[in-house]
């Protein structure tokens, strides 16, 4: 009579190996998570980032405050994502200002703590080439393996 199934030492294996894969594919999950919500915050920045482009090509100069570009800043901007805690925006006074940083903090409700934080852009203006937009390493207070690969 021939038989038939695993032995109890090919069931362990099993499970051993599947405890293996869990271990390292949830850690592998729950960041990839955090960087699809974060996402969301990036698409919301490159509006806002349009808008203060436009408002400088069209001026000449970059707005003293977000609404004056027409970004939403404080709460009706934190309204805009439900990751977003708040947004601020340029703070650039004079006529002849060249440079607006645009932050938006994170809500550490919907993310995890570690992606808690700010991340800043910063536009500098030019009259030729327009404005070109930098992650600010100094004002942006993400984990690295969270941001986009532009901010890293």
């Amino acid at each position: 009579m021939k038989q038939q199934g695993f032995t109890l030492i090919e069931l362990m294996i099993v499970v051993a190996i599947v405890g293996i894969l869990a271990a390292i594919a949830l850690p592998a999950y729950q960041d990839y998570t955090v960087r699809a919500k974060l996402a969301e915050v990036m698409v919301i920045a490159s509006k806002d980032k349009t808008s203060v482009s436009e408002f400088f090509i069209s001026r000449g100069n970059m707005p003293t405050a977000g609404n004056d570009a027409g970004i939403q800043v404080g709460a009706s901007g934190a309204k805009q994502s439900s990751y977003l805690g708040n947004v601020a925006c340029c703070g650039n006074s004079g006529t002849t200002a060249t440079q607006a940083t645009i932050t938006y903090t994170l809500s550490t409700v919907k993310l995890v703590s570690s992606a808690s934080g700010n991340i800043a852009f910063v536009g500098t203006g030019d009259q030729n080439t327009g404005v070109s937009w930098t992650c600010s390493t100094s004002a942006t207070t993400v984990a690295k393996k969270y941001l986009p690969a532009n901010c890293r």
